[in-house]
């Protein structure tokens, strides 16, 4: 096994993990995003086997510039990590890429690594870093915040109020980030249900850290929201918002 680190030189070749397509709208913003985005310290990761068979992935960076709703002063946040094949899990690899992120905020003098987690959808289950000394340390809705510490007087990391930006928003709102490199096929796909239904959808792009620390829900960088109301906090598909559409109108 292997861990190659993906930069802003070598992307196109080695790709994000998550999105492989380097034609593809997403995987461009995303580049974008990351180039940026690499210089305040984000690390992108790919785990490899012997044959150069990707595995998994984690990207991870300094909390301070984390998109994500957090205050955790001098720890390293951990966007997101994945093993891809089912039967490649339990084999011990989403603790490598922990140790990477564990071990590189160490070298940079870190006190500790935080990540959020959910039952749900597009985050990791809380388990995988539980077996690797992390702590729940805070919940809502349907996530929760973890951390390890190897400082007894750090600050402890805790999420931000992400509930009560939602009543910023009336009408109908998306609000993303090029963060995740899916979000932009979901918009479109959104945009196209909502003209079928004559419905005026905002939508804005957060582009900055300090506008994702103050995004409407927990996962930050997806939220669809009406009259104040989170209706979703990740990307969806057509059907699921025509489902939505059903439920909001009483279709």
């Amino acid at each position: 096994m292997k861990l190659v680190e993906v930069t802003p030189e070598n992307a196109l070749k080695e790709t994000f993990f998550c999105i492989k397509d380097t034609k593809r709208m997403g995987f461009k913003d995303k580049l974008k995003w990351f180039e940026k985005r690499y210089n305040e310290g984000l690390r992108i990761k790919i785990l490899k086997n012997s044959e150069d068979k990707m595995i998994g992935f984690i990207e991870y960076v300094p909390a301070k510039y984390a998109w994500r709703p957090i205050d955790a002063d001098n720890y390293m946040f951990i966007h997101c990590t994945y093993i891809y094949s089912k039967k490649e899990r339990n084999k011990g690899y989403g603790s490598m890429l922990i140790e990477d992120a564990e071990n590189e905020a160490k070298l940079k003098g870190f006190d500790g690594l935080c990540v959020m987690t959910s039952k749900g959808g597009w985050l990791a289950n809380a388990s995988l870093f539980e077996n690797n000394g992390f702590k729940q340390i805070e919940t809502k809705d349907r996530f929760e915040l973890l951390s390890k510490s190897w400082n007894n007087h750090s600050k402890t990391p805790k999420f931000c109020d992400w509930t009560s930006q939602q009543k910023k928003y009336k009408g109908w709102h998306i609000v993303y980030a090029d963060q995740c490199p899916w979000n932009e096929k979901s918009v479109a796909a959104i945009l196209n249900v909502a003209m079928d239904y004559d419905i005026d959808i905002k939508v804005s792009k957060i582009s900055t850290v300090k506008e994702a620390k103050r995004a409407p829900s927990g996962f930050g960088v997806f939220n669809l929201l009406r009259d104040g109301k989170l209706l979703e906090d990740h990307y969806i598909s057509a059907t699921r918002f025509r489902n939505i559409l059903k439920k909001e109108l009483d279709l």
